[in-house]
């Protein structure tokens, strides 16, 4: 009999890649005037607050309006234009990546393993970065589309559905559950690193942090050049460089 191939799954935004692709998509839609200038300006002022650490919900603040007026921008927009605004993002950003998930993958490949991604970034931008990255397969957000045009109603794939997606990912492709791996950077990858053997915390937010603490993940830090490795011995992380 066949030995079944054990899976990884590895987040996208702030994961693999070093910057937030939705954000990047909306920069290059008012490049393309698809999103108002001035209406944006107001969700840089929330992003401005959130690279400021304002408060602790500043992120979700910035996020909420970012995907608040996105979704309103593009209703009626062309399809084929918004694959256009895609495909100027990845071709700028696919290769600005984190030197140990880029690292991870090729191990993982040449260890036979299926490799999935999944991230709340829309489908036109993932499944590009699967492409170019070679990966077997992946779930992102969807956007409706009728008639060639956006309708503005989407199913983004938040950190409730990421689970559950990577269940039908399993299935679909009869990976094994042994020896599996997952890589998220946020409390919305919690449920996916709940259901591998090897969950690792990657840069992660103070809820994934806590969460990794309470269950001992494994947690790695990456700054500048330096990769990090967080050990959890005797009730507490000790940091130790990985290379």
């Amino acid at each position: 009999m066949k030995q079944l191939r054990p899976f990884a799954v590895i987040d996208i935004d702030g994961t693999l890649i070093r910057w937030q692709l939705y954000h990047a998509m909306a920069d290059a839609m008012v490049k393309r005037e698809i999103i108002d200038r001035r209406q944006y300006m107001r969700v840089l002022e929330a992003r401005n607050n959130w690279k400021s650490r304002v408060n602790e919900n500043s992120f979700t603040d910035y996020e909420n309006s970012l995907i608040s007026l996105i979704d309103k921008a593009i209703i009626g927009v062309d399809y084929q234009l918004f694959k256009d605004v895609c495909r100027e993002v990845i071709s700028r950003y696919q290769n600005q990546t984190y030197t140990f998930t880029r690292d991870l993958i090729k191990q993982l490949k040449a260890e036979d393993y299926i490799i999935f991604a999944i991230s709340a970034s829309p489908a036109e931008l993932v499944s590009l970065v699967t492409a170019h990255y070679m990966l077997d397969d992946f779930r992102a957000s969807d956007y409706e589309v009728v008639n060639g045009k956006l309708t503005g109603k989407s199913r983004i794939l938040n950190g409730n559905a990421k689970a559950s997606n990577l269940t039908e990912l399993i299935q679909k492709h009869a990976a094994a559950r042994y020896n599996s791996i997952a890589v998220g950077d946020s409390e919305g990858d919690i449920g996916m690193l709940k259901m591998v053997d090897r969950p690792i915390a990657f840069n992660p937010t103070k809820k994934l942090m806590a969460e990794a603490r309470a269950n001992q993940w494994e947690v790695v830090i990456e700054r500048k050049n330096v990769v990090y490795q967080l050990e959890y011995s005797h009730g507490q992380y000790v940091l130790a460089p990985t290379d």
